[in-house]
């Protein structure tokens, strides 16, 4: 299954069933978290929150399953287990595993779309098994929790940025799921007022190829989404040249304009939440309706051509239906 959700990510404590529908109305998907967000005593009352949504007999939940992901407790805790026999009675079929440490972990969650979140010294030195797992879906990495299991006291220097030690997870959380061909979820920016910070840090991740963000507070997702957005100029470019593809056919055709070899990181439209169309083949990239650096894209390969900018024959650049869509879809 290719993950599809995003750009923002939204955690909501799964304690708080009133913002259970405000959080799903202001992200392109909620995650229900029964970790960290709720206390020990309250984990039952969170879990019963989340099932007396589910409403009465016949009805459906309040939240759409499809944009839904639930955050569980750690593996080979009594929390977990309680976790899971919570869910088996729910449509709720996407969860986020908290400190996800071995493959085996994920092994005991066969009827679960994963998300794997890396979150300890272990789970980072094993994102790549972890990641090769049939049932992830995608990777997260967190750095607070990180850098607790290091010893560490703070993830970030006095400027804001990451330290070394967090940068090196957070790049290698985002190779592991480039190479399984999943996914990779960028951590929360836990700074809530600094707007400026967590743009530059959405636009970073985009540009780095992480497909999403997550989100800790409402007022992160407009920042988040349009790190994530293509600008009226990168869709025009776009539109151009899936028209030129299709009149050109499959083979080699020219399609003017400056050559440019730089990488084309995945991005998804805004306001698209159903997220991107892509690959889960092992060892496959995930792809996306647009790629976009700014003013590339490049599309996935059902309509095979090779494009050559000003007769320099460039990259492939496939096109797809799908991409047709959402280029029409920004017109």
């Amino acid at each position: 299954m290719t993950f599809v959700m995003g750009p923002a990510l939204l955690f909501c404590p799964a304690d708080r069933p009133e913002r259970f529908q405000k959080a799903a109305e202001r992200a392109d998907a909620v995650i229900l978290d029964l970790e960290d967000a709720v206390a020990a005593p309250d984990k039952q009352r969170a879990r019963g929150a989340i099932l007396a949504q589910l409403g009465g007999s016949g009805d459906g939940p309040e939240l759409d399953p499809s944009r839904t992901i639930i955050r569980i407790n750690p593996a080979g805790t009594e929390d977990f287990e309680k976790d899971l026999h919570c869910l088996a009675h729910t449509p709720y079929r996407s969860v986020m595993l908290a400190k996800a440490e071995s493959a085996s972990q994920l092994r005991a969650l066969p009827d679960f779309h994963v998300i794997a979140l890396c979150e300890t010294a272990a789970g980072v030195v094993h994102a790549p098994a972890i990641a090769a797992e049939p049932n992830v879906v995608a990777m997260m990495w967190g750095a607070e929790d990180l850098l607790a299991s290091l010893g560490g006291t703070s993830s970030r220097n006095d400027d804001g940025g990451y330290r070394a030690v967090a940068l090196h997870a957070r790049s290698a959380v985002l190779l592991a799921a480039g190479a399984a061909g999943k996914q990779a979820v960028d951590a929360v920016y836990v700074n809530i007022p600094d707007l400026d910070g967590l743009a530059a840090e959405a636009r970073d991740a985009a540009a780095s190829g992480f497909g999403s963000k997550a989100c800790i507070h409402p007022s992160q997702v407009a920042a988040v989404r349009a790190a994530y957005a293509p600008s009226g100029e990168d869709v025009a470019a776009a539109t151009h040249l899936l028209e030129a593809a299709k009149e050109a056919g499959t083979g080699v055709f020219q399609y003017q304009g400056p050559d440019d070899r730089r990488p084309h990181p995945p991005a998804r439209g805004v306001g698209a939440p159903q997220g991107p169309v892509g690959s889960t083949a092992p060892g496959s990239p995930p792809s996306s309706s647009l790629y976009s650096g700014r003013h590339h894209f490049r599309a996935r390969r059902e309509m095979g051509g090779i494009a050559s900018y000003s007769g320099v024959r460039t990259q492939r650049w496939p096109v797809s239906r799908n991409s047709a869509r959402v280029a029409k879809r920004y017109r």
